[in-house]
């Protein structure tokens, strides 16, 4: 299935539905049909700040329902996304554009506002008046904001079943404890969108463009691309901008890596190879020095390495065939063991004294099944 096109900035989703929507006008698959995607993307315009000529979205899309519960499901999903990337300033942003007809009258009210007050407006908001007043409510420019702050609000068309839908929406939000806040210029320009629209917002992003996602109803698209009339919804979400409002968070700390052993060779550099390579082969994380070096500058280098154990060739350990293993980290759960201790090995690929050395190197501690404890509100986004 092809990943739908022209989302906005790696992130508000304006794109969602279309490529599902045309792998389910082309298969037909039993309803309600629930796929999602991941794929490269890319922009025409000139891009903004956090905006990129290639970008990557991923989504989900279902569709064959108009239930107002799927619609909380498919936010909800989006937003233990976030969640569990250790976001917590994300905010969603929610609205509705009622149905079909709510929408046609709402666009025409937008629309004869615009016109009527079009002296006021940027003359980029101008051109995209005359091809989607809706549009126009989405302008982060100045000189705009005076028109589009008095604009009509769909609140006043909508219908008593698109009423009744979103106040459905809202009470399974409350219900799951997921807050958002109430937009009436939250609108999508195209004509499929109706009913639930949402956003998620990254205030992190100092950019005018901050939505790191977002998604709705796409009731008409099924039939606008020849297909049977098929209720859908879906969202997309913008990979480079979460990955921005990762880092202005500082959701994501540098990762901490312990090396397990670091090979000191004072007998020429030929022992510090074949160690090196037998503890790896063994499936210990390990490292030397290279050109060699006194015993006091290789013990330095592997104190800065983080190993945990220094593995010591000398010219008397390579008489008697035998490595120095010294502990360099101490940690006060592990008990018993000695700083240090000579393992004597048959030769110097340490066949023998491998499976000793890695008896008294640490063991890696296991990894705990499960995910992060806590609920997922206490793991969420406040």
């Amino acid at each position: 299935m092809d990943p739908p096109r022209g989302g906005a900035g790696g992130g508000a989703g304006r794109g969602a539905g279309r490529g599902g929507g045309r792998g389910f006008v082309q298969h037909r698959p039993l309803t309600p049909w629930k796929v999602f995607y991941a794929g490269a993307n890319f922009r025409h315009e000139r891009p903004q700040k956090g905006r990129y000529r290639s970008f990557d979205q991923v989504g989900v899309e279902v569709l064959g329902s108009d239930d107002a519960d799927l619609d909380v499901e498919v936010i909800a999903l989006a937003w233990r996304f976030f969640a569990a990337l250790g976001l917590r300033q994300v905010r969603l942003v929610l609205n509705t554009l009622g149905e079909h007809e709510d929408r046609r009258r709402y666009t025409e009210a937008v629309r004869a506002h615009l016109e009527a007050h079009s002296g006021g407006l940027s003359e980029a908001a101008i051109e995209t008046l005359a091809r989607n007043p809706l549009r126009v409510l989405d302008s982060k420019r100045a000189e705009d904001a005076a028109v589009v702050a008095c604009a009509p609000t769909i609140a006043e068309f909508l219908s008593a079943g698109a009423s009744e839908h979103f106040g459905r929406v809202k009470h399974g939000l409350d219900v799951l404890g997921i807050p958002y806040v109430i937009d009436e210029r939250l609108v999508r320009g195209l004509d499929y969108y109706r009913r639930t629209t949402f956003e998620f917002v990254a205030p992190a992003l100092d950019a005018a463009q901050n939505a790191v996602g977002g998604g709705g109803r796409f009731d008409g698209l099924a039939e606008a691309m020849g297909g049977k009339p098929t209720d859908g919804i879906g969202f997309a979400l913008g990979v480079d901008r979460i990955l921005l409002a990762a880092d202005a968070e500082g959701a994501f700390p540098a990762p901490t890596f312990a090396m397990d052993a670091y090979v000191v060779d004072l007998t020429g550099g030929d022992a510090a190879r074949d160690i090196t390579h037998e503890l790896r082969a063994a499936g210990l994380s390990a490292d030397r020095r290279f050109g060699g070096g006194s015993m006091k500058a290789q013990m330095k280098a592997a104190d800065r390495s983080g190993a945990e154990y220094a593995v010591i060739v000398g010219p008397d350990e390579l008489v008697a065939g035998e490595v120095t293993l010294r502990r360099l980290r101490h940690h006060s759960d592990r008990a018993g063991g000695s700083a240090q201790e000579r393992v004597r090995a048959t030769d110097w690929s340490i066949a023998s004294s491998r499976r000793r050395a890695i008896r008294l190197l640490p063991s890696k501690p296991p990894l705990r099944a499960g995910g992060p404890s806590g609920t997922d509100q206490e793991q969420g986004i406040s």
